[in-house]
């Protein structure tokens, strides 16, 4: 999975409608340009497929300044509201995506109620647990990697990883299940994005032909 879907998806979600530079704005805001491969043309690029594939609805809401093209606000569609759940559940449960995925479904996981992601995360757990069951039917890690020569190194980082991914994940669930954070079926969750006209921090200040649209 593309963490730039996910990312697009929950900034407009947040706005109810927002324009490409606010959602360029947000990403940047989260520092998403430096975890993820969120960057200006890729943002612009995902809001005007995601509207082609009708999980976007585009609004015309005025000329541009620049004398070119209407800007535009964009608008979940009912498909935009289920693909951004799907992807957010399955960017939960599953283990070995790529790091952005997972930092996103976190910075997300608030939009569900809290026991959908805490049950999302123990299945979590599981597959961790089932792939690390199948490392070491092959590798026993008390005997150390030298035991497959260098290719031991490999198995060896495999259990380590599926042993910290499955700590965090762990530690993770225990604090949700003691009520950390506000979920969806709480009242109003934490919303990271900047006020109109609110100056962000962290914006890179490169410009880009899409911020005008």
């Amino acid at each position: 999975m593309s963490a730039i879907r996910l990312l697009v998806l929950g900034a407009v979600r947040m706005h109810g409608r927002a324009h490409g530079y606010q959602v360029r704005n947000d990403l940047e805001y989260w520092g998403a340009h430096e975890w993820s491969n969120a960057k200006p043309g890729s943002i612009y690029h995902a809001l005007k497929q995601m509207a082609k594939q009708d999980l976007l609805h585009a609004h015309e809401i005025a000329p541009s300044t620049a004398g070119g093209p209407p800007r535009v606000e964009y608008e979940l569609t009912d498909a935009g509201i289920e693909e951004y759940f799907a992807l957010l559940r399955d960017a939960l449960v599953t283990y070995d995506q790529r790091g952005d995925v997972k930092t996103a479904a976190v910075g997300f996981m608030v939009d569900l109620p809290r026991a959908e992601a805490v049950t999302l995360l123990k299945e979590r757990t599981r597959r961790i647990e089932e792939w690390r069951a199948s490392v070491v039917a092959h590798y026993v890690p008390e005997d150390g990697p030298e035991q497959l020569g260098h290719i031991g190194e490999i198995m060896n980082m495999w259990v380590h990883t599926a042993d910290s991914e499955r700590a965090w994940t762990g530690g993770l669930i225990e604090r949700l299940e003691k009520g950390a954070y506000t979920f969806a079926d709480e009242g109003d969750p934490f919303v990271g994005v900047l006020a109109e006209g609110e100056e962000n921090p962290y914006a890179t200040g490169e410009s880009h032909p899409g911020d005008a649209l």
